[in-house]
């Protein structure tokens, strides 16, 4: 992989990360064309990854610091049960990440086909939870966090878009628009951290056994970081003026275009 390569990649992880369109999806397509190998994509999915991450406590830092500060005081207050949601939250995706794991990174090779009907499947839910006008709640509920946790396991699937399942998951449930729109940016923080760590100290995450330099990596980092901080702010006020059908037109367009390509090649 060149330096060109990552720097497209690491934008197009970055911006596709926050905004509804399966960053997963996107990355696999750009792998596809590119001619990359599972090896050398996993490598630096995880690096592009993490590197959003950190450019969600960058965008987010007044919140995930106000729930730092609230949960250490070791009171039941808002922070404490936020905390609470969000660890809730994290328990699907954490099961996947241990029993599943070797099945889930079977998928990321599994070729473009599975990633076209993903996007469409994408593409549903954010048109369904548009048009679907239920009664709207206050506060976002331990019931509401797993249930929200469980569309995000289900997002490991390539072409099926996290923030777009788990923030159109939020909406059909009732809550508020800004609100699952944040809760859905900090319920992903801890399980991407969690599995770049596991993979360091296990040996998984091996640069040199992908192939890929360490300026690559370098420059694929950097680039998401810095795409993934505009794409954050951005989809907040996306999902607080409602706009997310744009992302669902997308998402079909770019599927069918996806299943055309696979189906012929």
């Amino acid at each position: 992989m060149s330096w060109l390569e990552a720097l497209f990649l690491g934008i197009l992880q970055g911006l596709t990360e926050f905004l509804p369109v399966s960053s997963s999806g996107h990355l696999t397509i750009g792998s596809v064309l590119f001619g990359m190998s599972g090896e050398e994509n996993l490598t630096f999915a995880i690096v592009v990854h993490t590197a959003t991450v950190f450019s969600t406590i960058v965008v987010l830092w007044h919140e995930v610091a106000g729930l730092f500060k609230g949960f250490f005081s070791f009171k039941w207050n808002e922070e404490t049960q936020t905390v609470c949601k969000i660890l809730l939250s994290m328990i699907p995706v954490g099961i996947v990440g241990l029993f599943f794991k070797d099945q889930v990174e079977q998928l990321f090779g599994s070729g473009l086909l599975l990633v076209g009907c993903m996007l469409l499947l994408t593409a549903a839910l954010l048109a369904f939870s548009y048009y679907a006008k239920p009664r709207q709640k206050e506060n976002l509920s331990f019931k509401d966090a797993f249930i929200i946790g469980l569309a995000q396991a289900c997002a490991v699937l390539p072409g099926l878009s996290r923030s777009g399942s788990t923030i159109a998951t939020g909406l059909l449930l009732g809550n508020k628009k800004e609100q699952v729109a944040k809760f859905s940016f900090l319920m992903v923080i801890i399980p991407i951290l969690g599995e770049g760590f596991l993979d360091l100290i296990k040996g998984g995450f091996s640069p040199a056994a992908s192939g890929i330099s360490y300026t690559a990596l370098t420059v694929g980092f950097l680039a998401a970081f810095i795409s993934g901080s505009v794409a954050c702010k951005w989809m907040i006020n996306l999902v607080k003026k409602g706009k997310m059908i744009y992302f669902a037109y997308y998402c079909l367009a770019v599927g069918l275009i996806t299943i055309t390509y696979a189906l012929i090649n």
